[in-house]
């Protein structure tokens, strides 16, 4: 049976990771938020409104695939952000409509941590790409917020240490 698999975590914190992981284990699509934005919108995502403004177009426009997928009985792996509730309901909406189960996946990782392996995966790139500094990183945080259990999801949660 077909399942919608989603994730809760802090930047950095490896979700991306685990995603293609439970893509191959589910032999199941994924879908990369991230490089799906820079192909759509190189160099347009550089700041908050304008990630909320792209992501936004690019929610309406993959939700109905997904959807589509779901409902055809293959398993679809989004690798979107679930860090805020109106995040998780976006993913609720679609796992509901397909009438599909789905696994909420949270990686629950320390700042420190995820400040480490950000500073990691951002060494190669240019001096300046937006997402890759720790102010970037702490005013991005501040929105986040972990699953709670009134939002009656199914969480499988990974603890990864610092």
């Amino acid at each position: 049976m077909a399942k919608l698999i989603f994730f809760c975590g802090k930047m950095a914190a490896g979700k991306s990771t685990l995603a293609n992981e439970l893509a191959v284990r589910e032999q199941a699509v994924v879908l990369n938020q991230d490089g799906l934005l820079e192909r759509l919108f190189p160099g347009e995502v550089v700041d908050v409104a304008s990630y909320t403004k792209h992501a936004g177009r690019l929610n309406r426009a993959i939700g109905p695939h997904a959807v589509a997928l779901l409902t055809l009985g293959t398993s679809v792996v989004l690798d979107f952000p679930g860090n805020t509730r109106s995040q998780r309901a976006w993913f609720r909406e679609l796992f509901e409509e397909a009438g599909v189960a789905h696994e909420l996946h949270f990686i629950d990782a320390s700042d420190a941590l995820c400040k480490r392996q950000l500073k990691e995966r951002s060494k190669a790139l240019p001096p300046g790409t937006p997402w890759t500094s720790e102010a970037e990183f702490d005013m991005i945080m501040a929105h986040f917020l972990p699953p709670a259990e009134d939002e009656r999801f199914n969480v499988i949660r990974h603890h990864r240490d610092a």
